[in-house]
């Protein structure tokens, strides 16, 4: 099936609509872009108008992605630059975007998800919970060091 070709400026007022809905990454936009049927030689050209408008802001993106993804979902740094990886973001702009994410809340958050993961298992054996407490954690991206620190915390009291 042939698909009409939109015209630069109808693909622009689409993508307008787009990215004002909610924060995009330029990876998101180009997809869009494919499945709207615009001609590879105008992606650059829209892509920078976006930019230019103030529509597609990556750094904006990237920091909305982290604390949305650490609030509700509880994500984990790992899992946060991972999946920022995937969407392509650039490093400089993971980085940036992870130092949004207050380092106390952080603690608190891993602290107490650690705590509710050990005590739904508390009716295991001791060595199990706590495996098991660390597997969630680490599929939640947090990191290694600090999951210990808080399963220690747990074990003491």
């Amino acid at each position: 099936m042939y698909k009409k070709q939109l015209t630069k400026e109808q693909a622009l007022q689409k993508l307008r609509h787009y990215c004002g809905y909610q924060e995009r990454c330029h990876a998101e936009v180009k997809t869009k872009l494919y499945e709207l049927g615009v001609r590879k030689a105008d992606h650059d050209e829209i892509i920078s108008t976006l930019i230019e408008e103030d529509y597609l802001n990556e750094e904006r993106f990237a920091i909305a992605f982290a604390g949305g993804k650490f609030r509700m979902k509880q994500w984990g740094r790992i899992k946060i630059k991972y999946e920022l990886k995937q969407k392509q973001v650039s490093e400089y702009n993971i980085k940036k975007a992870l130092k949004q994410v207050n380092e106390e809340d952080y603690l608190k958050t891993l602290d107490k998800l650690a705590e509710e993961k050990y005590s739904t298992l508390k009716s295991e054996q001791w060595l199990t919970t706590k495996k098991k407490t660390m597997d969630y954690l680490i599929q939640k991206g947090f990191e290694p060091e600090l999951i210990n620190r808080a399963i220690q915390k747990i074990t003491r009291d």
